[in-house]
């Protein structure tokens, strides 16, 4: 009407004026504060909405769309129940379990709201009917906006306050000295968790969460088995009828509690009439939660508590915390000591995977392809602290690194053809190569300890695969496979080197057992008998061998990464003049290698030529000269390269000036003729 007033938020009376067609004068502002609090009459006062409604602030009002004002129905919704709980309003019994308005609502009555097949009623248009007719509906429209689903059966779901079982979270319960809350957060400090941002996730759940509501109202489930005073509203705490009850379930199941007439668990004690038979059931997470109890409590083979829990991310709010719950309340403590979580599996792309998509890989398919190693080494070589992805780009990579560890245990096994023990050579009588890879391999093993104790498996992978690709295959293999082919038998060399692969093999097969089960037990079986545990029948059958303290060396260590560094810029140097069609080998090569004064220390007692493979070579400490070939990450070391002189040894192919000079054998070096006589 002309010249009625109204209350608008201010940012929406230009939408509400337009949607409405009315025009507006601003006459003036005023605040939420103001307006909290006010009593205004309902808008079908006088037929049965007798009574005032006061205005509320409520924070979850915004200024999106509508008039700025909305209604409240506490006993529909979260956030209106929390608001006119706070603000004392009683909290009404609207709709009824089938949908409809009860018969004690006003005009409405039997109206539905949905019916059983999750289609509109006849509710809506009928209270707009009303306010129409009672001049109190300023427009009328149709908003689609988004609203709660069954996960079932996809209707839309109503929102209704029901009698509830709670369990408490801050009430003292004497049994466990203190509070749930208190005693579940105290329980959290003391658990391990992996990785640590669980701990903080879970202690923010519980800090925060309200009382437990553990009752559900379904037709199957654990029933929570418990008779109420109907005169009182108090259970009935009675041993003699609690025992019927267990009694009863031990020999029936919990459907006898459904089944039976209470009779059967009052006994003559009490009425049947003045009790109510609860027939909620419990949270299927209370019963998740109680698994700890009849798992592991009580099983010889078992211990309470678990010494972890282990599942997906978004059990911090299911299972990780109803266990936590239900253990703190019955025994007062977690019933972990730790908790691992994982994140989920994705495709390739990092979409979940999905039939409609195409997207999924089957483990069968996986094992069926590549192999069951294959996708075991992709479980250990992910970071399953983030959600981990997979395809068949990532198994490819897969199946290029394990083909890495393959190789390796090939080499050793042909390298160790026809092994003994009484080649062996004692570590104190090694030369410093064969020591430093000794050295590695206990670095590692103190790795591979820490990192199981850690769960951080991923890092056990990425470490085994460096070692095998990088410190073995490219670096020492590369080294000693002169000495293993063309040393004598009886040469101190060859025989440490074949004593230290001997090693490398019983450790890299421990190690590779728990990863790649089937590999490593393939590799046992064509093992020489006499490498250290070779007379276990399997490679799972052998105590997981422990590393000699003498292995470790942390000196030696540094010293060959400075050897190492070197060895790097010579071989940058060499493979510059192979790509320049100057050189075909490294062993055509003698260089001249300029270093600053620790690299002449750290390659005393060295072979310069063995440890870069070339023919010859020479160090020269001094500055580096200009034009020499340097890498910017190794400061100090310059590489001049220079052809070796002589003629080239038909069986080492090292080119020296010795070879042809051997009336018996011109056409192979010194060094090959001893072993060619031997």
């Amino acid at each position: 009407r002309v010249g009625e007033k109204m209350i608008f938020a201010k940012d929406l009376v230009a939408a509400v004026a337009e949607e409405a067609k009315f025009t507006t004068k601003h006459l003036a502002d005023v605040s939420g504060e103001d307006l909290d609090g006010l009593i205004a009459a309902h808008p079908l006062r006088g037929k049965g909405f007798d009574y005032d409604v006061r205005l509320l602030a409520g924070g979850f009002v915004t200024a999106d769309a509508g008039a700025g004002f909305v209604h409240i129905a506490p006993g529909h919704g979260a956030d209106d129940y929390e608001l006119g709980v706070a603000n004392g309003v009683e909290v009404p019994d609207t709709v009824a379990e089938d949908g409809t308005y009860y018969p004690h609502v006003p005009m409405f009555a039997g109206k539905r709201v949905y019916t059983p097949e999750g289609k509109k009623g006849d509710a809506n248009r009928t209270v707009i009917a009303a306010l129409d007719e009672a001049g109190k509906l300023l427009a009328s429209g149709r908003i689609t906006h988004s609203y709660p689903h069954s996960w079932r059966s996809k209707a839309p779901v109503i929102f209704r306050n029901a009698p509830q079982w709670f369990i408490a979270m801050d009430k003292p319960i004497p049994e466990i000295g203190g509070t749930l809350r208190e005693k579940a957060l105290a329980a959290i400090d003391a658990t391990r968790f992996v990785p640590r941002a669980g701990y903080n996730r879970l202690r923010s759940m519980i800090e925060q969460r309200p009382d437990w509501c553990v009752s559900r109202q379904r037709a199957w489930g654990v029933p929570i088995a418990v008779f109420v005073n109907k005169a009182t509203g108090e259970p009935l705490r009675d041993p003699e009828v609690m025992g019927r009850v267990v009694e009863a379930f031990k020999a029936e199941g919990a459907d006898v509690w459904f089944d039976s007439p209470p009779e059967r668990f009052l006994g003559n004690k009490y009425k049947a009439e003045d009790f109510e038979q609860v027939k909620d059931i419990l949270d299927v997470w209370f019963d998740s939660g109680s698994t700890h109890a009849f798992t592991l409590e009580g099983n010889p083979d078992l211990k309470w508590p678990a010494d972890l829990y282990l599942e997906g991310s978004d059990q911090h709010r299911g299972w990780f915390h109803s266990s936590l719950l239900e253990s703190c309340g019955t025994r007062g403590r977690a019933p972990y000591d730790g908790v691992l979580t994982h994140g989920f599996t994705l495709d390739e792309q990092g979409r979940k995977m999905s039939k409609s998509l195409g997207n999924i890989t089957a483990p069968q398919a996986v094992c069926d392809q590549y192999g069951a190693d294959i996708l075991r080494l992709w479980v250990v070589g992910t970071d399953y602290t983030e959600d981990q992805r997979i395809g068949l780009e990532i198994l490819k990579h897969q199946a290029e690194a394990y083909r890495r560890l393959r190789n390796t245990l090939r080499y050793l096994l042909g390298s160790l053809d026809g092994y003994s023990s009484a080649e062996t050579v004692a570590y104190a009588d090694m030369p410093e190569l064969d020591r430093w890879v000794l050295h590695r391999m206990a670095e590692l093993d103190a790795i591979f300890r820490q990192a199981v104790d850690d769960f951080d498996f991923h890092r056990i992978a990425t470490e085994l695969h460096n070692f095998c690709a990088v410190d073995l295959s490219a670096f020492y293999f590369d080294i000693r496979k002169d000495a293993i082919y063309c040393d004598s038998p009886t040469a101190l060399r060859r025989r440490a080197a074949r004593t230290v692969m001997a090693e490398i093999f019983s450790f890299l097969t421990a190690w590779l057992a728990p990863i790649t089960c089937f590999t490593a037990e393939e590799a046992w079986l064509a093992r020489p008998k006499d490498v250290p545990d070779g007379a276990a029948e399997s490679v799972h059958l052998r105590v997981y061998p422990a590393i000699p303290p003498a292995w470790l060396d942390p000196a030696l260590g540094e010293k060959w990464k400075t050897v190492r560094a070197l060895r790097r810029v010579v071989t940058g140097a060499l493979e510059l003049e192979r790509a320049e069609k100057r050189i075909g080998s490294s062993l055509q090569a003698a260089p001249h290698v300029h270093v600053a004064a620790e690299y002449v220390k750290a390659l005393e007692g060295l072979d310069l030529s063995e440890i870069c493979i070339t023919s010859g070579g020479d160090l020269v400490e001094g500055p580096v000269p200009d034009g020499a070939f340097t890498l910017a990450d190794v400061a100090g070391v310059g590489v001049v390269p220079a052809q070796a002189h002589g003629n080239k040894c038909a069986r080492c192919w090292q080119v020296l000036e010795e070879v042809g000079k051997s009336a018996a054998h011109p056409l192979i070096c010194v060094r090959c003729e001893g072993a060619v006589a031997a």
